[in-house]
């Protein structure tokens, strides 16, 4: 029987010879459209900074402010002595914001996922998922004890057999925007569906938060939907606000629950009280900055026209996620070292963060790019055309 350090050492292997092995790049600057590692400067377009907010002097500043006034780290759990002012402020402002009674800080979205799907499941009930879920979803899913079932990508009509033979209290789960692909879920059309089966509706809007909506508050701003329509929103703080950690927004009863039960809250320290002060900054951004999202929204628009004019195979993405299919894991590779040869940082994701056979450059756009940069984008992009279109 193999050991554990041997059995490790040939999952290792098994990665780099089937070209998924994963390796980190050590930044030697902030986040922005241009970083540097390895003494060499790049154009960055992997980043999920959507606004241009995660170095921003006011956010910064709010951050140098909260560690000076309530230090750098929280000292405990929040139902224990870690909860600050600056938690409280902002859990109110993003209650707020998304047209919540209440919401409640997480230490990611992946603690934030899980802690509400094992609190509000459990055995006997359902739970419905599109294909496309973050992971976290899933392993909430998984996690949780109901019965799990994965539905069609954005397939409605499959989704409304599942909830016709469901008998149980049913949950469907969604990303607002999918993370890997950039498409959006039809949130009206899954609402009106959860409605007519007395079904709760759960989003994850991580890649759609203070990006989507007239006033930044999101994918369900942008459809048109209360809570009474989503009663669970989830939302990110690390991706277009800049700064790190989760929320999730609903009823007072939801809330409660999850501080009296979730463990992914209870059992861990909060987050720095410093970063939730540099949060409220960039929330007043998003609502005082509506420029970054028209912004970015037009550096999409001009990123698909001149990919379109390439023959490039995009996806029916609008939003800052711009996939590349390329196919093969070894090709996908083989392209984000060509681009980065050229001074442009864009990462090739592959199984089994995709299906296999669906390999690709996963391109992201912040409203800190200039069209300059997204020229000299598609203009790298061209040079490698033959190697991307190829079947």
């Amino acid at each position: 029987m193999a050991g554990f350090q041997e059995r490790l050492k040939l999952a290792l292997e098994s990665r780099k010879e089937l070209d998924l092995y994963r390796q980190r790049l050590t930044l030697e600057s902030p986040q922005g459209p241009v970083i540097r590692f390895g003494g060499r400067e790049y154009l960055n377009f992997c980043s999920n900074d959507y606004l241009g907010l995660a170095a921003h002097p006011r956010v910064v500043e709010a951050l140098q402010r909260g560690a000076q006034e309530f230090g750098v780290g929280s000292g405990a759990s929040h139902l224990v002595c870690g909860h600050g002012l600056p938690h409280h402020q902002l859990e109110e402002q993003l209650a707020e914001f998304t047209g919540r009674p209440r919401a409640l800080l997480f230490s990611s979205g992946y603690a934030a996922n899980i802690g509400v799907l094992t609190t509000l499941l459990q055995k006997g009930d359902r739970v419905f998922e599109d294909r496309l879920n973050h992971a976290s979803l899933l392993d909430g899913g998984l996690y949780s004890g109901a019965r799990f079932r994965r539905f069609p990508h954005n397939d409605v009509a499959a989704l409304g057999g599942f909830l016709g033979r469901s008998d149980a209290p049913s949950l469907v789960v969604v990303d607002g925007v999918f993370s890997m692909d950039g498409d959006t879920a039809p949130l009206g059309e899954l609402a009106e569906l959860c409605s007519r089966h007395a079904a709760w509706l759960m989003v994850d809007d991580a890649h759609g938060f203070g990006v989507l909506g007239s006033h930044g508050a999101g994918s369900t701003e942008a459809a048109g939907l209360d809570a009474g329509s989503v009663p669970v929103l989830m939302g990110t703080l690390g991706k277009a606000l800049g700064t790190a950690g989760a929320f999730v927004a609903g009823s007072d009863t939801l809330i409660e629950s999850l501080i009296q039960s979730a463990r992914n809250y209870i059992y861990t320290t909060a987050m720095p009280p410093a970063v939730a002060a540099a949060t409220l900054v960039s929330l007043q951004l998003v609502r005082d900055e509506p420029w970054r999202r028209d912004h970015l929204a037009s550096l999409v628009r001009r990123f698909r026209s001149g990919a379109d004019q390439l023959g490039m195979p995009l996806l029916d993405s609008h939003s800052a996620i711009q996939p590349v299919i390329v196919g093969d894991a070894g090709r996908a590779m083989e392209l984000s070292g060509r681009l980065r040869e050229s001074g442009l940082l864009v990462g090739a994701i592959r199984p089994p963060t995709v299906p296999v056979g669906t390999s690709r450059l996963r391109i992201t756009l912040s409203a800190a790019h200039s069209e300059q940069q997204v020229d000299q984008l598609l203009e790298q992009l061209e040079l490698c055309r033959d190697a991307i279109t190829c079947e």
